[in-house]
């Protein structure tokens, strides 16, 4: 026995167990973790697995043939924001433009991106340096004497301190792009800024510790040259500072699609054959599993009611604000909100193929087919960065050989003037400046703006796919009608009765109902032996009366219907209300109509698109009669009638075919992937949270003459963005053959890099105040 214990280690046919959860082999000793399900003993390889199995028995028993149907896991896949064509299995970098990959699905606990985090940390060093080294530069202008402090010699090294961190650290993500864009010859504003930054320091460099390179006229009384340490550092704090900005925007991007997720729970009550339940994983629900949904929970997943009945909440499907009654071999979806009673459901999809996984799949989709914001500076920069490097190179060579002595520091001056001249800071903040300046205004006029391509296409807008409730209509239904077909019973009497029944219920109608008394100041009664006939409608004793609302089927009452009262059903309907009857034991007595009504700002919106020349098409899930009715008093000629989420976005697929520039306006999550795949999404701010993220423009007052401002606001921003890149090239273009020395032959004057410098900050200067000019703009 003794012999036997001291050699286990060298038993190499130790009994193994897989483990259920990892499928590892475990070897079995006395520590290894262990659990009881169902008769059987199950073996662990660690905390972690014997947790998961603790979490959810059922789910990884032996013998669960079931189990591959639950939600697969996929491996993450990344792609480049701007090049959305590359995809690849891991993070790394875009074989085009060199910006970080970032991850195709989102999940609910992302975290910042990491580019974003190190930009970010980048940015804040950058401008702790820039500000003492502007100081310094700037000090002499500003009647702050401390380069006479300091010393004209000691102010440069201190410059130079101060600069080279921000360009060798701060700056090197951008460098890198830009000699990326240079490799691939992919010419864009990273080759811009790297060359200008490049030049500017490599050029203050030499100047700083080379000084007797350059001709006596050029050094300044110290010995020194003018440097440009500070044009380089704060440039690229101002990149930076752009990029961060514009990373924290993609990432919002992905809320539309948190957002969604959120809809679904993070786990379902599971109900064995033995009645035993308990709280699983969303993710580990199986197609034939059954789940007990209590009152006011969300339903996991599609399934199939098999017990009970109660009114499900699917306005995230349908966008109408009307709960529906689900009872036995009814389906359900999963997201949707249970409102009043307890079912028992049966799961039939799970995973990628419930209705809200395929909602998420086509909201992530569209933003990704969306084309990348490329500004006019970057469409021009192929044919501008090659033309300014040409005539640097040209100049350089010129005055090398037909220049004054020292020829070599006369052509270093004018190559680098000509580089300095056509740094990309005004180019680089034309578009931007007018976006930020344009979002304020906008802001004002209740019009928020995501980004510039939203800015930029809904000037181009020739038509317009606009949902009804919520966005035409109000999107809480009211009591619009009240008929009387007794002798014995006014509108009020027949309301109050009606109210009074339906006061304890928690279907919308009901409430409309209810609410529709209350506003005439009615003082409702507690009804008794309350009755809900599945299909039909209600019953109760009000008074010592029994009356029924819904059906007349109730009180089998369908002969006393007469056409009088069928001819005012069929009218009110037409007119887009939902109708029901209310009768006594006897005989129908009256009619309620209840209806969703139109916004009044909606039909002289409408007209205004119109005269704008916008094609105006109502899309709705509501059916053929209400939406033809509503279309006809907003003066929509064209409207989609009981169109699901796939059937809007199938429809501005439609519209793209036939070359339209398509803006769509919604509030619901029903709207979020038509909104994703529009050209420009318009979310009424009054609908869900979905909706307004997933819109590259969000109207705050839910008014649809926000869009009429909108488009105004689109048109005058692109108008101020050409403007300014007119500007910027103007100065840039006219600045380098000066700089490369056209003049010199006719007045004998050089523009020294200092000009240079100061050619370019006055160009940013008319670009900032243009784009400024874009607070006053009336909408």
């Amino acid at each position: 026995m003794d012999e036997a214990s001291n050699t286990p280690n060298l038993n190499t046919s130790s009994p193994t167990e897989q483990d259920p959860v990892c499928g590892m082999q475990v070897t079995l000793t006395e520590q290894t973790l262990s659990a009881e399900f169902a008769g059987k003993t199950y073996h662990f390889c660690s905390q972690k697995c014997s947790d998961k199995f603790e979490g959810d028995p059922y789910f990884y028993a032996e013998g669960n043939s079931r189990k591959q149907q639950a939600a697969p896991l996929k491996a993450s896949e990344y792609t480049c924001p701007m090049h959305p064509e590359i995809v690849r299995q891991e993070p790394g970098e875009c074989p085009i433009c060199g910006m970080a990959l970032e991850p195709i699905s989102t999940s609910k606990s992302d975290e910042p991106s990491h580019e974003l985090v190190d930009f970010t940390r980048r940015f804040w060093i950058s401008t702790a340096l820039c500000i003492p080294l502007l100081i310094i530069t700037m000090g002499p202008i500003l009647g702050i004497p401390i380069r006479s402090w300091l010393g004209e010699p000691t102010a440069i090294y201190v410059e130079f301190a101060l600069a080279t961190p921000v360009v060798l650290w701060a700056g090197l993500p951008l460098f890198k792009r830009g000699i990326k864009s240079i490799t691939t010859w992919n010419l864009n504003m990273w080759t811009l800024i790297t060359l200008g930054v490049s030049a500017a320091y490599l050029y203050s460099l030499v100047a700083t510790f080379l000084p007797g390179l350059f001709p006596p006229d050029i050094r300044a009384a110290t010995g020194h040259p003018p440097v440009y340490y500070e044009a380089a550092a704060v440039i690229l704090a101002l990149v930076l500072m752009g990029q961060v900005l514009e990373m924290r925007a993609r990432e919002r991007t992905g809320d539309a699609i948190r957002a969604l997720l959120d809809l679904a729970p993070k786990s379902a009550r599971r109900v064995l054959e033995d009645g035993t339940e308990y709280d699983a994983p969303l993710e580990n629900i199986m197609a034939g599993d059954r789940l007990r949904v209590r009152p006011g929970e969300s339903i996991p997943v599609d399934s199939l009611v098999v017990e009970g009945q109660s009114y499900v909440d699917e306005s995230m499907i349908t966008g109408e604000p009307i709960a529906l009654q689900k009872k036995i071999n009814d389906t359900v979806t999963g997201g949707t909100l249970n409102k009043n009673g307890t079912l028992i459901i049966e799961a039939t999809k799970v995973g990628a193929d419930t209705m809200l996984s395929k909602i998420v799949a086509m909201v992530s989709a569209a933003q990704r087919s969306r084309a990348p914001i490329q500004g006019m500076a970057d469409k021009v920069s192929a044919y501008f960065v090659p033309a300014v490097v040409t005539v640097a190179i040209l100049a350089f060579f010129v005055w090398l050989l037909v220049g004054p002595a020292p020829s070599l520091s006369y052509a270093v001056i004018v190559a680098v003037s000509v580089l300095i001249i056509a740094c990309p800071c005004a180019l680089g903040l034309a578009t931007p400046m007018s976006i930020m300046t344009a979002s304020g205004r906008g802001a004002q006029a209740g019009v928020l703006i995501k980004d510039a391509t939203a800015l930029e296409l809904m000037s181009k807008v020739d038509t317009l796919i606009v949902d009804k409730t919520g966005t035409i209509t109000e999107g809480k239904p009211t009591v619009t009608s009240t008929q009387s077909f007794s002798k014995d019973h006014t509108q009020d009497q027949l309301l109050y009765i009606a109210a009074s029944i339906e006061k304890g219920s928690e279907h919308p109608l009901a409430e409309a109902i209810v609410a529709a008394a209350t506003l005439q100041g009615l003082t409702l009664s507690t009804p008794q032996d309350f009755k809900a006939h599945t299909g039909k409608g209600v019953t109760a004793e009000v008074e010592g009366k029994y009356y029924a609302i819904g059906n007349p089927e109730v009180f089998d009452l369908q002969d006393s219907i007469t056409d009088e009262m069928q001819s005012n059903y069929i009218f009110l309907s037409s007119q887009g209300n939902t109708c029901v009857y209310i009768s006594n034991s006897k005989q129908v007595i009256g009619l309620l109509a209840i209806s969703d009504p139109i916004k009044h700002s909606a039909i002289d919106a409408i007209k205004q698109l119109h005269q704008e020349g916008i094609n105006v098409v109502m899309a709705t899930g509501d059916n053929a009669l209400t939406a033809k009715a509503v279309a006809q008093k907003v003066g929509i000629d064209e409207f989609k009638a009981g169109a699901l989420p796939e059937d809007k976005k199938r429809l501005v697929d439609h519209l793209h075919e036939a070359e339209a520039v398509v803006a769509m306006a919604g509030d619901g999550v029903n709207d979020a992937p038509a909104l994703a795949a529009a050209d420009v999404g318009l979310a009424m701010g009054t609908g869900a949270d979905v909706a307004v993220e997933s819109a590259g423009i969000t109207l705050l007052n839910g008014d649809l003459t926000g869009i009429v401002r909108a488009r105004k606001l689109a048109i005058g921003s692109l108008r101020n963005i050409r403007q300014n890149l007119f500007l910027a090239f103007v100065y840039n273009s006219a600045g380098v053959p000066i700089a490369a020395g056209i003049l010199y032959p006719f007045t004998g004057a050089l523009l020294s890099p200092l000009i240079a410098a100061l050619a370019m900050s006055l160009s940013s200067l008319c670009v900032v105040l243009n784009a400024l000019r874009l607070r006053h703009l009336k909408l």
